[in-house]
């Protein structure tokens, strides 16, 4: 089968060996000459034959809007686009929409793998219409694991749920990466626990903890001993967001991934203002000593009804 691939990043170019590895022809296109195959997406839709597949693995919003307004312009009836970006499931349907006017179908596919896709396979999650997903099926068995479909991939229904799959995904990566950072704090704080890489290493066999996220953490301990290398200003990509925007439309009470999400938030902020204000309120309520910004800690508030010019 052909494919033509629109952003070749880390993901999409690892995407790409892999397809063609399992004998696909790809067609890939990047802005950056030297990893393309073509200059533009007219070249790449002309190198296609009908029926097309043309699979985009661009940044979400705008990146993600505009090529599939070109691709709009381009394709024809039958042909279809797949958007395995990490695009927020609302945006699906108006590309949905705007496809269709031209008979032109539309995929989303949540894909999870990261840089090790590319030899383990990739999880993908796929919305949109049953036929549609038929005519790329070749592409989504090279690129999942192998092993039984199902263990890899999944119709989760129509257009968006892909996203949505892949969004409620992410946020649970987000509280499991948290509790494993936690529970790492807590090790490395104990003076008892003197190989702390040792033992997260020893729960990655046999355990009812073991997952692959704990063999990373393992690797990048072994890497770099206590993470002395790295800060802990902690980004968020919007998926984790999303996820407890939709906990709130559905009242649904995530109480770990929004605590790991708040934590990264927390991780970027220099000092807390919330903090100082409740330092300052213990001090005026309690009459609590609080430490100035050289760490040194100063009087306590006086007595209000104390006589004046006592202490």
């Amino acid at each position: 089968m052909q494919l033509g691939l629109v952003g070749l990043g880390k993901m999409g170019s690892n995407m790409r060996t892999r397809i063609k590895a399992a004998g696909h022809e790809v067609v890939g296109y990047d802005p950056r000459p030297e990893v393309s195959d073509v200059k533009d997406l007219k070249e790449l839709v002309a190198k296609l034959d009908a029926p097309r597949a043309v699979w985009l693995m661009v940044p979400a919003g705008e990146p993600t809007e505009e090529n599939v307004k070109q691709l709009a312009e381009l394709l024809e009836p039958g042909d279809v686009v797949i958007d395995g970006g990490n695009s927020k499931y609302t945006g699906d349907q108006p590309n949905a929409d705007l496809l269709a006017k031209k008979k032109v179908g539309f995929i989303d596919c949540g894909v999870s793998g990261g840089v090790w896709g590319l030899e383990n396979g990739y999880g993908l999650m796929a919305g949109g219409s049953k036929e549609d997903v038929a005519k790329v099926m070749p592409i989504f068995d090279a690129l999942r694991p192998a092993g039984p479909r199902e263990n890899g991939f999944v119709h989760v229904g129509p257009v968006g749920a892909g996203h949505y799959a892949k969004m409620v995904h992410n946020g649970i990566e987000y509280g499991l990466m948290h509790a494993y950072a936690e529970g790492y704090e807590l090790l490395d704080a104990e003076p008892l626990i003197e190989d702390v890489t040792g033992t997260m290493k020893a729960w990655t066999q046999g355990t009812v903890v073991r997952s692959w996220l704990l063999d990373l953490l393992v690797r990048a301990l072994e890497e770099d001993p206590g993470l002395a290398e790295i800060s802990d200003y902690c980004t968020d990509s919007g998926e984790g967001r999303w996820t407890v925007e939709e906990a709130i439309r559905h009242a649904v009470p995530l109480n770990v991934i929004s605590a790991a999400l708040f934590a990264r938030f927390a991780s970027r902020q220099e000092s807390s203002p919330a903090l100082k204000a409740v330092s300052a309120l213990r001090n005026q309520f309690g009459g609590h000593a609080v430490r100035d910004l050289s760490g040194k800690e100063v009087g306590e508030t006086a007595d209000p009804n104390a006589a004046p010019g006592a202490k």
